[in-house]
């Protein structure tokens, strides 16, 4: 729906809370009533993996690879669900969060792998000297490279449940070791405790979490933390994926790439001794083969990173204080992996069509940091789904923004995490207002608001504040009028 305003500014967003509650109920497709609750529950999921033995200590047993064998394992998850998401969390397999459907499109954020195939076993790359990955969101420690943790149980709990909230904890203390580690891990174990607290709100269509890491002993330890995320915004709940139209989102102008990786550069501008500059890396499909690229130096304090899918205008976003995990590392298999129409159960491959984002106490990996005697850090973080945005600008617990200005024109998308809360945005260029009215958040399509900037004048601001119908601000920010 488009509105003329007197301020000769073009809205669009939800016509009505009646139209934009049946567009909530015939696009949730996860068989549950709308609630204004946020509930828990108990469920299974089933996952295929090809045949193969682990020891005793995980190690990777030789000979056991069977690629022509599938092997089907059943694991308990817990499911907390609002009227905006649902998401399924996996403790038993490395502690993770293995799903977040949006429910307004019903679609997947996060990937899965359909076939689990272990791969680099003897190579002397991983901790376990293997690695299998099954995807979603999860904590790794006190190793990069996915860790110690990513194949053990964690301990579950529920920390809070009531109607308008639900937290839960996923736990584990790394106090085992695998004796045959390649020689760049860490020996022996650190005694860190790791807390992965998740919580989902009723009012929220984003998902609160926050790692916790204590230190118990009256040393200081050396260790890494790195929190995976394999992303595919926008996917078929049932086959997810990321898409040609795959683009990271990130407030970073600079990368750099180990020397293996190099090839992954080719055709980005340079920036420097052995940095380039970010802008056709950003594309999934530019991205030739495997590969590791860094933000360079680091986040620099940018406080968001993500992927949106541009085939559908749909993306997820972590948003969190980057100044804590300020590295980010990017990962593909290449887009010839998205392009590959294998039957993943008729001929397994480790090779898959995700973007694997990590956030970082360090910059990049086997950069070690240390946690103090007795010591404890403390991560927050929230991931938001994202609708109807081409990028983000700027991005807090609250709102997410895309704010431009042309000459003639200044142009607005956010999407706001709590999107039964009535809005009131402003759009000011010095004293005079461009724009100034009540918005109701379209959970389905996101919002959109163009302006007109009278007279033009390059090089002037342009400043959007968007606040609670009551004054409360929620998020503002500037732009420079091109």
């Amino acid at each position: 729906m488009t509105v003329h305003a007197p301020s000769r500014a073009r809205v669009i967003f939800a016509v009505a809370v009646l139209s934009a509650t049946l567009a909530l109920h015939a696009d949730a497709r996860a068989d549950s009533p709308i609630s204004d609750a946020v509930s828990l529950s108990e469920s299974t999921i089933s996952w295929s993996t090809v045949q193969y033995a682990a020891s005793a200590e995980s190690g990777f047993v030789s000979g056991s690879l069977d690629k022509k064998t599938i092997v089907d394992r059943t694991f308990k998850t817990y499911v907390l669900e609002n009227r905006y998401l649902k998401v399924t969390l996996l403790p038993e397999f490395g502690g993770r969060i293995l799903s977040i459907i949006y429910k307004p499109t019903g679609h997947e954020q996060l990937y899965r792998t359909e076939v689990g195939v272990p791969y680099g076993m003897k190579a002397g790359v991983f901790y376990y000297d293997w690695l299998m990955v099954y995807g979603g969101i999860f904590p790794t420690f006190p190793d990069p490279e996915h860790g110690k943790t990513w194949l053990k149980p964690w301990d579950f709990k529920v920390e809070r449940e009531s109607a308008g909230e639900v937290t839960v904890s996923m736990s584990l203390k790394d106090d085992f070791s695998y004796s045959a580690a390649p020689t760049q891990f860490l020996k022996g174990s650190t005694g860190v405790e790791a807390t992965y607290y998740v919580t989902l709100k009723a009012d929220r269509a984003a998902l609160d979490a926050r790692v916790v890491l204590k230190n118990p002993q009256p040393k200081a330890v050396d260790y890494e933390y790195w929190t995976c995320t394999t992303l595919a915004p926008g996917s078929d709940p049932k086959n997810p994926k990321t898409t040609g139209g795959a683009e990271i989102i990130a407030p970073i102008q600079t990368y750099s790439t180990p020397g293996w990786s190099s090839n992954l550069s080719d055709g980005d501008e340079t920036a420097g001794t052995g940095k380039s500059r970010f802008e056709k890396l950003r594309y999934f499909k530019n991205w030739p083969t495997m590969g590791i690229a860094y933000a360079a130096p680091d986040m620099q304090g940018g406080n968001f990173w993500g992927v949106i899918n541009h085939d559908n205008e749909e993306g997820i976003i972590r948003i969190a204080d980057n100044t804590v995990t300020r590295g980010l590392k990017m990962w593909t298999w290449g887009f010839p992996s998205f392009t590959d129409e294998t039957d993943a159960r008729k001929s397994p491959s480790e090779a898959q069509p995700y973007v694997e984002l990590w956030a970082g106490v360090s910059d990049q990996f086997f950069h070690r940091a240390k946690l103090p005697p007795r010591g404890e850090i403390s991560i927050p973080e929230t991931y938001s789904p994202i609708v109807g945005m081409s990028n983000v600008t700027s991005a807090n617990e609250n709102i997410l923004i895309n704010f431009s200005t042309a000459v003639s024109e200044v142009n607005l998308q956010f999407f706001s995490i709590e999107p039964a809360a009535p809005l009131r945005v402003t759009l000011k260029r010095g004293d005079a207002i461009l724009f100034n009215d009540a918005v109701t958040a379209d959970p389905k399509n996101g919002n959109r608001i163009s302006a007109t900037i009278p007279g033009g004048g390059s090089g002037d601001r342009v400043r959007l504040t968007i606040t609670t119908m009551d004054g409360k601000e929620l998020i503002a920010a500037e732009t420079r009028i091109r």
